[in-house]
C-alpha cells in the first residue's frame, strides 16, 4: 500500500521549479531498471506530501544526517579507545562506508540517495565503547532476548528521536526501515535486501577490513611486516612496491590501505556487473527475489576471511584492547544494574519510555544512546548515587 502525496512521480511538485529536472525524469535517465526508483517507494508509516525538489530517499538521508543520534557517533568508539586524533570513530567509519558505497552504487547505476541514507543509518544504534558496549548490554538483557545495535537503530529512528511535531521518530521510508531490518538477522532476513542495501554491506566490510588494519598499524599494535603472512595484504604490498618503489613506513602503510580498498571495490564491481548483465532484471523486486548478491568473488572472500581472522586474533583481542573492553563492560553493567534499581535516575523521556517497553529495555536504550565521554561522566553520578538509597 502506498502512502505518498497526490503525485507519486513528483512531477506536479516540480511545476514550482520549472528549470529543475524532476526526480522521476532524472532517475529514469541515470538509474538502471533493477535500481530502487523513488516513485516505486511504498511510502512512510505516517503519510507526508512529496517534497518539491528532494526525493523520498534524499529526505531520509537528510533526516538521519541531522538527527542527534548521528552526531553522537563522533564520540563513540569504532575499535580503539581514543588515544590520538588519528584513530577512527564510529562517525568517521560511517562516512567512509558512505563514500565507498556511493562509488559502488554509481558504477552499478543504483539509487545513490537510498544508498547514502542506508550507509549513514547502518551504525546509528551502536552503544558507547564499540562492540564491547554491545556485548555488555547483550549480557544485561540476556533474559529479554539480548541487545543488537542493528535492532536498536530501528528503535532510535522510530521511537527515540523526537524531531517532528506530527509523528514520533524520523518517519523514514519503508524501504529504508526494511533494509535496516535485514541487518538484524543477516543469515535469514525476513525479506531479501534491495541491491542498494547489499552495496552498503559490501562497503562496510571493505571499510573496516582496511581501516582497522590502518589504525592498528598506526598506533603500533601490529606491524605491517607481521601482516605480510596474510595473502591479501602481501599482494597489496607487492603491487604498491612495484608501482612506487621503496617508500617510508608511513607512506607505505597509507598506500597499502588505499590499494586494499581499491582492490576490494574493483573485485566487487567486476563480479556484480557480470552478474547483473547475466540476469537482466526488469525491476528492483526481481533483483531482490533472485539468488544474485552483490559481494566479492569466492577467492577474495577467502582472503578477506584470513585477514579478519588475523585482526580478531592479534588486534581485537590484543591485551590493550582487552583491558579497555573489560573496564568499559564493567562500568556499563554496574550502571545498568543501578538504573534498573532506580529508574528515576534516568531523564524523564526514558522513564516514560520504560512504561511502554519495560525498565530493563529503557535502561539499555538510555545507555546505548550515550557517547563514550558522556557515559564516563554519567557513571560517576549514577554509581555515586548508590549511597543515597
Amino acid at each position: 500500500m502506498k502512502h505518498r502525496g497526490n503525485d507519486p512521480s513528483g512531477e506536479e511538485s516540480f511545476r514550482e521549479f520549472p528549470g529543475i529536472e524532476s526526480i522521476h525524469q532524472r532517475e529514469l535517465r541515470l538509474l538502471a531498471l533493477y535500481a530502487m526508483h523513488s516513485d516505486q517507494s511504498r511510502g512512510r508509516k505516517h503519510p507526508e506530501p512529496d517534497h518539491p525538489f528532494r526525493s523520498a530517499f534524499q529526505r531520509d538521508r537528510d533526516r538521519v544526517l541531522h538527527c542527534g543520534a548521528f552526531r553522537r557517533l563522533s564520540d563513540k568508539t569504532q575499535v580503539f579507545s581514543a588515544r590520538s586524533d588519528y584513530q577512527r570513530t564510529r562517525l568517521t567509519h560511517t562516512m567512509e562506508v558512505a563514500s565507498i558505497a556511493r562509488t559502488l552504487g554509481r558504477s552499478l547505476r543504483l539509487n545513490e540517495d537510498l544508498i547514502e541514507a542506508l550507509a549513514l543509518l547502518h551504525d546509528i544504534g551502536h552503544p558507547p565503547f564499540g562492540h564491547a558496549g554491545e556485548d555488555a548490554l547483550a549480557e544485561c538483557l540476556a533474559d529479554e532476548g539480548g541487545f543488537s545495535h542493528n535492532d536498536y537503530a530501528l528503535t532510535v529512528v522510530e521511537q527515540i528521536e523526537q524531531r517532528y511535531a506530527r509523528f514520533p521518530g524520523l518517519n523514514l521510508t519503508l524501504e529504508v526501515l526494511d533494509s535496516q531490518s535485514t541487518r538484524i538477522h543477516k543469515a535469514e532476513p525476513a525479506r531479501a535486501p534491495l541491491l542498494e542495501a547489499q552495496v552498503v554491506e559490501a562497503a562496510d566490510s571493505t571499510t573496516y577490513n582496511a581501516h582497522d588494519l590502518d589504525d592498528a598499524v598506526k598506533i603500533g599494535l601490529v606491524s605491517l611486516d607481521e601482516l605480510l603472512d596474510i595473502p591479501l595484504v602481501a599482494d597489496c604490498v607487492r603491487r604498491v612496491t612495484n608501482r612506487f618503489g621503496v617508500l617510508s613506513a608511513g607512506m607505505l602503510r597509507k598506500a597499502v590501505v588505499h590499494e586494499l580498498i581499491d582492490h576490494q571495490v574493483r573485485d566487487v564491481l567486476h563480479t556484480s556487473l557480470s552478474g547483473l548483465a547475466t540476469f537482466q532484471f526488469a525491476n528492483s523486486d526481481q533483483a531482490r527475489q533472485s539468488d544474485f548478491r552483490i559481494g566479492p568473488t569466492p577467492g577474495l572472500a577467502r582472503e578477506k576471511a584470513a585477514l579478519e581472522a588475523f585482526l580478531y586474533r592479534r588486534v581485537y583481542r590484543h591485551p590493550e584492547i582487552s583491558r579497555f573492553r573489560g573496564q568499559a563492560q564493567q562500568m556499563l553493567r554496574r550502571m545498568f544494574d543501578r538504573l534498573v534499581a532506580r529508574p528515576k535516575l534516568m531523564p524523564d523521556f526514558f522513564q516514560q519510555h520504560a512504561e511502554n517497553v519495560g525498565v530493563k529495555q529503557a535502561v539499555a536504550h538510555y545507555l546505548a544512546g550515550m557517547t563514550d565521554g558522556y557515559c564516563r561522566r554519567q557513571s560517576g553520578k549514577i554509581l555515586g548515587s548508590a549511597s543515597g538509597g
